[in-house]
């Protein structure tokens, strides 16, 4: 999956919503932010609108997405560290290298780091739909 089409990456996203949000914008920030944090737990997400085809992000395509992300940093030279090497060291000691994840990810403000900030912007696309669906699902 070739997600270059959903970045750069919005920066400085916050949840919750901020109150001039209209109730529209805040469902949408709401459940931007829950299907975010199911892709960051390894789950896919989908929905089905009537009488159309299932749509959403597989965790697979999130992580090819945050794959294709850290390969950009490296080959853009924006990681100045053996981040990666010491990742795949510590991850075959069955260790998390914190440190290293920091560095290959690179800074961000969103409340589920820039792995949420990758999540989101696959999901972006999708979530009028989303909404659409679920209120489909309440009639």
């Amino acid at each position: 999956m070739n997600t270059a089409h959903f970045l750069p990456l919005r920066h400085g996203r916050r949840h919750p919503p901020l109150v001039s949000d209209s109730p529209q914008d805040a469902a949408r920030s709401d459940w931007l932010y829950s299907a975010a944090e199911e892709l960051l737990r390894g789950n896919s997400v989908s929905f089905q609108r009537r009488m159309r085809p299932q749509q959403g992000i597989t965790a697979e395509e999130f992580a090819l997405a945050v794959d294709e992300y850290v390969n950009n940093r490296l080959a853009d030279s924006e990681v100045h560290t053996s981040a990666l090497g010491w990742l795949i060291i510590t991850a075959e000691r069955g260790h998390a290298d914190k440190t290293a994840t920091a560095e290959l990810l690179g800074d961000s403000d969103h409340p589920l780091g820039k792995l949420g900030e990758i999540a989101e912007a696959l999901l972006e696309p999708l979530a009028d739909d989303a909404l659409i669906a679920k209120a489909e699902d309440e009639l």
